[in-house]
């Protein structure tokens, strides 16, 4: 039995590190996890949104399942089993730091501990998707980017209390023990110290990929620009947002770095499996688009680097993996037992190269004018659309996913909405979707009036 540590970021692109191919960003500490450990290559979120993907993660459960959609907390069920009761009940020491925005209060997830959690209220009404509503403070999140006196939320808190919760608790203890650390950068807002500002004096680029692309075309990729407003963001503004990220990615590496050289120096290494992932990632105004809510591969991606007793060291796997693979892994390291109805297995068993496994992610959220659902098997990604034409890319041939090979591959095209509905129906989850979407309103326009 092993120990593990999971750290969990916000809104990370993995494109955006250097273990993944950016030409300019610094991350040392993730290219020290890829060199002594495993990268994955292809790992996915469940869904594209905060509080689907992490309630997902929480549940062991797909969010169509669980019927956490957006982040709305109106009328969520809380009757979920969490990862850290079913392993708190088998005796594994869980702990948990940092933000929750799940399905339930922090207070009754079953954890052994929960410090310094944060559960965010969104009773907000822009969730509706016929017609579809608009953020209505859009246009000015674009001004919110560059130095600030106070960048990092308490992220510095965060770090500092699950160093100080290794350096008291993981060398005496009796049993095994789960870490879990969210932080809340590199999510937006993209501020950051002034070091890290001028560390990246030509970080201010514009995106290769903008809205002429036939791909930034697509009705959902119109409703989100509509919704955020972003087509309202000057040049300026673009490109100092793209900077801000730049150095809010190179300040979770630094936190990253803080639990590697805490985890050494308290001789852990040969027992403690270590893994770096985020929730979901960010556009960063690919085809004129900003934050998540998209099924495309800058927004449903994730990074995620393991390292530890049970990862071969400079490793990478291209075989894609999810959200619910690295939530198996912590039962696998510390020898629990997960829940059968749980999907989801473990990182230590999926082999390096399966070009027949199947992920799936879905978004059902604000934004958009429907649901959208996800699947990807080996090189092919199809992306499902309930009000929408349906888009099929070969991600070896085309990573950026520029051209829309559904018609042209039909064959293919059926091949993986055969793999879709094999999980779940889109046009019932659909419909299921907009119910619990309109009572939601309901309470909200009630508590309003």
């Amino acid at each position: 039995m092993t120990n593990i540590i999971l750290l969990m970021s916000d809104e990370h692109n993995p494109f955006y590190s250097s273990v993944y191919g950016h030409s300019l960003i610094k991350t040392p500490h993730m290219a020290r996890m890829a060199k002594e450990g495993t990268l994955y290559q292809n790992a996915y979120c469940p869904s594209p949104l905060c509080g689907p993907s992490r309630s997902s993660f929480m549940s062991g459960k797909r969010v169509h399942e669980i019927q956490t959609y957006s982040n709305s907390d109106i009328n969520l069920n809380p009757n979920h089993l969490s990862y850290g009761k079913a392993l708190s009940d088998q005796g594994i020491h869980v702990t948990h730091i940092g933000k929750t925005d799940v399905y339930d209060k922090a207070e009754n997830l079953g954890f052994s501990e929960m410090l310094m959690p944060k559960d965010t209220h969104y009773p907000r009404n822009e969730l509706g998707r016929k017609p579809l509503m608009t953020l209505p403070d859009g246009a000015q999140r674009a001004d919110k980017y560059g130095p600030h006196s106070a960048p990092w939320d308490l992220d510095d808190s965060r770090i500092k209390t699950a160093v100080n919760w290794l350096s008291s608790n993981a060398s005496n203890a009796a049993q095994p023990w789960v870490l879990i650390i969210n932080l809340r950068k590199p999510h937006f807002p993209h501020y950051t110290t002034q070091e890290l500002w001028d560390l990246y004096p030509t970080g201010g680029d514009l995106p290769e990929y903008g809205i002429n692309e036939p791909t930034a075309q697509h009705p959902y990729a119109q409703d989100l620009r509509h919704f955020f407003s972003t087509e309202q963001f000057t040049t300026t503004q673009i490109r100092g947002l793209r900077r801000g990220y730049l150095g809010c990615v190179t300040y979770i590496d630094q936190q990253l770095g803080q639990i590697l050289d805490t985890v050494q120096s308290l001789g852990l290494y040969n027992n403690t499996n270590i893994i770096y992932t985020s929730d979901h990632g960010e556009m960063l105004g690919k085809f004129g688009m900003w934050w998540k809510c998209s099924l495309y591969e800058d927004a449903v991606r994730v990074p995620c680097l393991a390292m530890g007793p049970d990862f071969q060291s400079n490793q990478i796997v291209d075989t894609p993996i999810d959200l619910l693979d690295i939530q198996a892994t912590l039962f696998q390291s510390v020898g629990a037992k997960r829940p059968y109805s749980w999907t989801g297995h473990p990182l230590q068993k999926i082999p390096k190269n399966d070009p027949n496994r199947v992920v799936f992610s879905e978004y059902h959220g604000h934004g958009t004018r429907a649901s959208a659902f996800m699947v990807r098997q080996g090189n092919w990604k199809l992306i499902y659309y309930i009000d929408g034409p349906n888009q099929l890319f070969n991600l070896e041939d085309d990573p950026n996913e520029l051209i829309n090979l559904a018609v042209i591959h039909s064959n293919k095209a059926l091949e993986l909405e055969k793999e879709l509905r094999k999980i779940c129906s889109p046009e019932v989850e659909q419909e299921r979707a907009e119910i619990f979407i309109q009572r939601q309103l309901d309470v909200v326009n009630h508590e309003n009036n």
